[in-house]
């Protein structure tokens, strides 16, 4: 199996309720993608965070392998996913992906 983790900090010009709807937006988006792309096993978005955090939201999702998560990047339903409501709305992205 291999893990894809990734944090993101939302642009700073979205005040506090337009972050919390891209949130929502980004978790509904990214969670339906579950069943929908060949070796996506799980996939969850953190939205609710503690004060100290850095990042706004993160991404923690499984595949079967290196492969799958390949084909995870250019899969259509992600692209319009991420084109869609992910990078318009958010300034960096961390991304660590492992082996697990």
């Amino acid at each position: 199996m291999v893990k894809h983790i990734i944090l993101w900090q939302l642009k700073d010009e979205l005040d506090e309720a337009q972050k919390t709807a891209v949130c929502a937006d980004i978790k509904k988006g990214l969670e339906g993608l579950k069943g929908q792309i060949p070796g996506l096993l799980d996939i969850h978005v953190q939205t609710q965070k503690l004060e100290s955090s850095n990042a706004d939201l993160m991404l923690d999702s499984t595949f079967a392998d290196e492969a799958a998560l390949k084909g995870y990047a250019v899969h259509p339903k992600h692209v319009a996913v991420a084109d869609g409501v992910v990078r318009p709305n958010t300034k960096s992205r961390t991304c660590i992906d492992f082996e697990a």
